[in-house]
């Protein structure tokens, strides 16, 4: 598990390589991520986009960008936090995740941007 809080919002990451949708002979690995996201300003934040820089362990990467979270925009009120669940495919059984959220601050209605930090994904077997 890894955290880090940028800009008063923490971000959370736990990872769980998926045995029973993965596929190694066929280079088909499937990692799910759960994300927990803690607003610790005095405001209310909004979550608009992200951004995900997915790497395997050949150093192939993989840019992903689009609105929200899994289909949601989430509002948080000082205090307030929001966990999902997602997750990735690597042709690789190890590689790494980092990247942004863009969040609207809805007093100022400014963007800023708050760090993912960088997570390993890993598949049991590939420890030894």
């Amino acid at each position: 598990m890894v955290s880090q809080i940028t800009s008063g919002v923490e971000v959370i990451v736990q990872t769980m390589y998926q045995e029973g949708y993965s596929v190694p002979e066929d280079h088909t690995h499937v990692f799910a991520y759960k994300i927990l996201i803690s607003n610790h300003n005095n405001f209310t934040v909004q979550l608009m986009r992200r951004k995900w820089i997915i790497t395997n362990a050949l150093g192939e990467v993989d840019i992903v960008e689009g609105e929200g979270v899994v289909g949601r925009q989430p509002v948080l009120y000082r205090g307030d936090s929001h966990e999902y669940v997602s997750g990735c495919n690597l042709v690789t059984p190890f590689g790494v995740m980092e990247g942004i959220y863009y969040f609207e601050n809805k007093i100022t209605h400014q963007t800023f941007e708050v760090k993912i930090p960088m997570f390993v994904l890993e598949a049991p077997f590939a420890l030894n």
